[in-house]
């Protein structure tokens, strides 16, 4: 048999009431239990029936456990004390310190830059101008060490490419000489070739005849005498 929905309603039959107050009591009290048990959580339960009968359960003191409640909802509960407010006023009170200062900050600011000065008195404007002289000193002196710095950082760097061009000039020197070097190498071996070819000391015999063709004679040479 499929158990039904139990409608969230007031149970009109007053024995079947009883019953499901009897039944939903005791889970409920077995659900604090396990809940104090499980979770180590404080708990306090207050049950009455429709007869006025108390029914209750704590974890620990349902007299502490009350108490407790109440101070937690008392302290939330409580409207702002007299020290709070003495604290919003102090907070108050610099805010506006603050926005004087502010003002302040921005009426000097306008005076430096040569704004507003029509109601600045002769020692008003003696301060002024000494701030800005003071202004002027500190701002050339900063920018003096910045050149300083630029012009040191410039000679590390023209060091570093002298020593480069140092480097360089050597390498250039070592590879010129190499190949004159090499050059003269090659002019003496060419000298040497041209010497070996025109040399008299030739093998080759050759005749040389004056005249017309026919008219040419063939050289014999001279018998040699004999003893």
């Amino acid at each position: 048999m499929v158990r039904g929905k139990t409608q969230m309603k007031r149970i009109e039959n007053a024995t079947s009431r009883q019953v499901t107050f009897s039944k939903r009591r005791n889970g409920l009290m077995k659900k604090a239990f396990e809940l104090s048990i499980l979770c180590d959580a404080e708990v306090a339960l207050i049950v009455f029936s429709p007869r006025g009968r108390l029914y209750e359960f704590a974890s620990s003191s349902i007299l502490e456990t009350i108490e407790r409640y109440r101070s937690h909802t008392r302290i939330n509960n409580t409207p702002k004390t007299s020290e709070s407010a003495e604290n919003t006023q102090h907070l108050k009170e610099e805010a506006e310190n603050m926005m004087k200062k502010i003002d302040l900050l921005e009426t000097s600011k306008r005076k430096l830059l040569g704004e507003g000065l029509g109601t600045c008195s002769i020692e008003e404007l003696q301060k002024i101008e000494q701030q800005l002289e003071k202004s002027i000193t500190k701002i050339r002196a900063k920018k003096t060490q910045v050149f300083r710095e630029q012009i040191d950082q410039l000679k590390e760097k023209e060091k570093t490419l002298i020593a480069e061009n140092v480097m360089l000039s050597e390498k250039y020197d070592n590879y010129t000489s190499q190949a004159e070097k090499k050059d003269d190498i090659e002019n003496v071996a060419e000298a040497e070739v041209f010497a070996d070819q025109s040399s008299p000391s030739s093998d080759v015999e050759t005749e040389l005849f004056i005249g017309l063709p026919e008219t040419r004679t063939r050289r014999i040479p001279p018998k040699l005498k004999t003893n």
